[in-house]
């Protein structure tokens, strides 16, 4: 009588790796982001196929592509193991000191002092942890947030709701017109476009440009493209040097300080509006490092540019302020 060999367990490896090989179709690309080799990655994805006994994927193909069977496969394990990856993190909530890895990401406002001290402050809070830091513009970072490629993120809010991610507001932050400091002409006509001053643009893509033009739509203003740049510095540059005038926010016009001698801030005439800074999570973030993270960044944020701010601009104090 023969004797069958026991059916090892199913690895949650394995099956996380399926699941990351079935968004990427590539090996390679896998790889590259779990910073597993190729060959460990392919055992895990054979070692699989042989417990199921099926192919999940057609070998054949470039890039990889699920049989029929892979799909449903897939379908019924992505709300386990999402499932799983909240557990986790609701187990391990009550103890920041056990968490092993996080990956966080930010918008570049806060890079230059904020996130490196912020960098510091949870190193040392969370010892034992791996932590990645990536700085993107806020669509990119919402994307990456939605692929589980980050697990918390510190950006600017879009308009549309955000059903698979989690949002905490964090600040508001008022939209402002920046103009060369020797200028005479009423900021209302400068808005309007009634003046030789270019209006310079953040770049079309980015989520503030969209934000902006919407606004201009609504009191009616259509201003010529002689001007558009993704970099707040390069703009701040060009309107300190005469070259124009741009509409921005006070966080951003925070890290210009080199050119603050020859810029000047400036309410935005008529309706004013707002962009909201918000942390944002996957679902399964533990709740602990959220807490660590917003209450630092708030105490941050108020010391480095709430108050400077609202001693040389008090006009900004109603507008200008954390959201409880």
């Amino acid at each position: 009588m023969t004797r069958l060999s026991p059916r090892k367990d199913l690895s949650l490896k394995a099956l996380e790796l399926f699941q990351i090989c079935a968004e990427k179709g590539s090996l390679q690309a896998v790889a590259q982001e779990t910073g597993l080799s190729v060959s460990t990655i392919s055992h895990h994805l054979r070692s699989l196929e042989e417990h199921l006994g099926v192919e999940l994927f057609n070998h054949s193909r470039r890039p990889m592509v699920l049989t029929p069977k892979g799909r449903a496969f897939l379908r019924n394990i992505d709300p386990a193991l999402h499932a799983i990856r909240k557990a986790k993190a609701e187990a391990s909530a009550g103890n920041i000191g056990d968490a092993s890895y996080l990956r966080l990401g930010t918008i570049e406002d806060f890079d230059s002092d904020i996130i490196p001290e912020l960098a510091v402050f949870m190193s040392r809070n969370m010892p034992r942890c791996d932590f990645m830091y990536h700085t993107d513009s806020s669509h990119q970072i919402i994307e990456l947030l939605r692929n589980r490629q980050l697990d918390l993120g510190i950006t600017s809010s879009p308009t549309e709701r955000l059903p698979d991610l989690q949002d905490r507001p964090l600040l508001r932050d008022p939209f402002v017109v920046v103009l060369p400091l020797g200028n005479e002409v009423p900021i209302a006509d400068i808005v309007a476009g009634n003046s030789r001053l270019p209006f310079l643009r953040f770049s079309a893509n980015l989520m503030i440009a969209r934000q902006i033009e919407t606004q201009l739509r609504r009191l009616g203003v259509t201003l010529p493209h002689r001007f558009e740049c993704g970099n707040n510095q390069t703009l701040m540059a060009m309107v300190a040097a005469e070259g124009g005038w741009t509409i921005t926010t006070p966080l951003l016009f925070a890290r210009a300080k080199r050119f603050h001698p020859r810029l000047r801030m400036h309410r935005f005439p008529g309706k004013r509006f707002a962009r909201r800074i918000s942390i944002v999570t996957t679902p399964d973030c533990s709740r602990s490092v959220l807490d660590l993270v917003d209450a630092r960044m708030r105490a941050m944020i108020v010391e480095r540019a709430i108050k400077p701010f609202h001693l040389s601009n008090p006009w900004l104090a109603d507008s200008f302020v954390l959201i409880d």
